[in-house]
């Protein structure tokens, strides 16, 4: 597989930053009237249908059995699990905890890449060095900073636990989900691959939105043009755009760099707030953004130190 070069990898590390830092927001006011589940379905068949048309055009989508089985698992992982999960959550979780437990996601990342290390002993996986355990501290640190406030204006002081178990959920079914795109060693094509994880996530989602009765118990005229804008933005940008874009990364560069948009996303929605909601962004956001794009460039460069020694030594010319 021919590496893409660098400015390509920028590019779509800056577009899942933006983008799905901004779903959030498109999540929020979709299922202020729409059913989670239900609602994520629909987003994800409808993306799913439009890649695979445009594949199919192609000529270029070619599957086995084995590998529409795999890749329909990682789509009920990090679909179901990942997306569907948070939708649910925070239907009741204030967006200040839900955004601080789903950013223990790179952690997760790391530690599972070490485990893959480990585990096939240097074959693939990687092993952290300081700069990324340095970055992974800057990016925890600074999140603390931006919600912060979020988190002491919360009224109640308790959460359903349910909630804040399927937000925890939801990270491990992320990064499950990611490890077997990574390192499935099952090559498909990326658009291909994208398609089929978002048809069957797709599915998954709405079967167990059905099994939870949304149909019946939503309104259907209560639901407002407000909310199908949102999720109209979540199938175009969110899906159809960032999530094919994240498994093209994922199958280019390491999933550690990857998951650094959890760090980013939270700064993205601040400050779309402040642009769309006159919300306001005091000195305190302004640290906690300089500290994470810190942590950010820690987690990049000590990656590309990585890589850098891991490359052989040119053989001397005779």
């Amino acid at each position: 597989m021919t590496k893409p070069p660098r400015w390509l990898i920028a590019a779509g590390l800056l577009t899942i930053y933006l983008i799905w830092g901004s779903t959030y927001l498109g999540i929020r006011v979709a299922v202020e009237t729409l059913p989670p589940f239900l609602m994520a379905g629909a987003r994800f068949l409808t993306a799913g249908s439009i890649v695979a048309i445009l594949v199919l055009m192609t000529g270029k989508f070619r599957a086995t059995p084995v590998l529409w089985l795999w890749n329909g698992a990682i789509g009920c992982l990090m679909l179901l699990g990942g997306n569907g999960f948070v939708s649910w959550a925070e239907q009741k979780i204030p967006s200040g905890i839900a955004t601080l437990i789903v950013s223990f996601n790179p952690l997760m990342i790391v530690v599972a890449e070490w485990m893959v290390w480990r585990v096939t002993r240097g074959r693939m996986g990687g092993k952290p060095n300081w700069l990324v355990f340095l970055g992974l501290g800057l990016g925890l640190a600074g999140l603390g900073l931006l919600v912060g406030p979020s988190l002491g204006s919360a009224d109640g002081g308790s959460y359903d636990a349910f909630r804040v178990g399927a937000l925890i959920l939801a990270c491990l079914c992320w990064t499950i989900g990611s490890m077997m795109s990574r390192y499935g060693n099952k090559p498909i094509d990326p658009f291909t691959g994208s398609a089929i994880q978002m048809l069957c996530g797709g599915v998954c989602l709405t079967f167990v939105g059905s099994l939870l009765g949304e149909w019946h118990a939503t309104d259907w005229h209560a639901v407002t043009g407000q909310s199908v804008l949102a999720w109209s933005y979540l199938v175009i940008a969110g899906s159809l755009i960032a999530f094919t874009t994240f498994v093209w990364l994922m199958n280019h560069t390491s999933p550690t760099l990857i998951s650094t948009y959890a760090y980013v996303n939270p700064i993205v929605a601040v400050f779309l707030g402040w642009l769309v909601l006159d919300e306001v962004v005091d000195r305190w956001t302004l640290i906690a953004a300089v500290i994470i794009v810190a942590g950010v460039a820690s987690i990049t460069i000590g990656k590309s130190l990585k890589t850098a020694k891991e490359k052989p030594a040119p053989a001397a010319e005779e």
